[in-house]
């Protein structure tokens, strides 16, 4: 009887949880939103959608601030520019979010769409508008290959937008909430992979302007060599987001507790560095953040084999 019992309950308990899956789930209405994070957020996007509007332009068309100080500037210079607001008001969202404390998954996912507008599509097309209009003239002289150039230049920047999109959707299933868990990405940063491609942008069209006023041989090469490699850098940044290579925090460490004395004079020599020329520290602070962690990964690797090699002989 009692083992009847116990079949009846199970049966009847089956049933209800059978009754519950068939009723349709309520949806969660959001109620509330943090304005000020919110806000700074958007405002990331929106410097995304607006760099896609000014590299659209093309190289052809130049900007005036006289309102700021007496500065021309191209399309494309405007366009680059425009990403590394974006990544200002990245960094500051997440701080914003956390002194008022406001955090929320809707931040976080809110955060997620912008990154993918201003660091994954506003670069990618950046960079594809770019060297298009550099290699007009080129492709005239090579017809036979001009087809498969631009494929490639194509392929790089679509795989480039791809893996930024995949890069930012994994960081939003593994991200933890807990603040000791952000020291670290596995994979190059969206912002970070932005920055090398918009670094050489901006740095390009720099040496554009000192071509045309002093028509140097070497800088005249450099520029070109820039241009052409940029659809390259644009594949390996794009596979360096995907990957589960290392990279530290920057932000959190450099802001985070007490700091050596050369670590300050370290940072104090950077701030100078970008007073100086500004376009050659920014290709040199992104490029050098890419590569650090990439090096770093094949030193732990080959120390590690090495490591490995004398247990396994002493085993034999």
């Amino acid at each position: 009887m009692r083992i009847k019992r116990l079949r009846s309950r199970r049966e009847k308990n089956n049933n209800q949880g059978e009754s519950a899956a068939a009723l349709p789930r309520r949806k969660r209405r959001l109620k509330y939103i943090a304005v000020l994070p919110s806000f700074i957020t958007l405002m990331n996007g929106v410097c995304g959608f607006f760099s896609i509007i000014f590299a659209s332009r093309g190289q052809d068309l130049s900007w005036s601030l006289s309102a700021v100080r007496d500065i021309n500037m191209t399309s494309f210079s405007m366009a680059g520019y425009l990403i590394i607001l974006a990544m200002v008001m990245d960094m500051l969202d997440g701080r914003v979010a956390r002194l008022t404390r406001t955090t929320s998954s809707f931040g976080g996912q809110l955060d997620s769409l912008s990154d993918a507008i201003s660091f994954g599509v506003a670069p990618a097309f950046l960079m594809l508008k770019l060297v298009e209009s550099h290699l007009d003239g080129i492709n005239s002289g090579f017809s036979m290959y001009s087809a498969l150039i631009n494929r490639g230049i194509f392929f790089s920047a679509i795989l480039f937008a791809m893996c930024a999109l995949i890069r930012l959707a994994r960081f939003n299933v593994e991200n933890e909430e807990d603040e000791e868990a952000h020291m670290n990405f596995a994979g190059l940063p969206s912002p970070a992979a932005a920055g090398v491609v918009v670094s050489l942008v901006i740095f390009h069209q720099y040496f554009v302007s000192q071509v045309n006023s002093r028509a140097s041989f070497i800088l005249e090469n450099l520029e070109i060599i820039t241009s052409l490699s940029l659809p390259l850098v644009t594949l390996l940044t794009g596979i360096l987001m995907v990957s589960r290579i290392r990279y530290p925090h920057l932000p959190n460490w450099l802001f985070r507790g007490k700091k050596s004395l050369p670590v300050f004079l370290a940072i104090f020599a950077s701030g100078l560095f970008i007073v100086w020329n500004i376009q050659l520290a920014m290709v040199f602070g992104f490029c050098g953040f890419a590569l650090y962690g990439f090096c770093r990964w094949i030193f732990i690797s080959l120390f590690r084999k090495r490591q490995t090699l004398p247990d396994i002989l002493a085993d034999k």
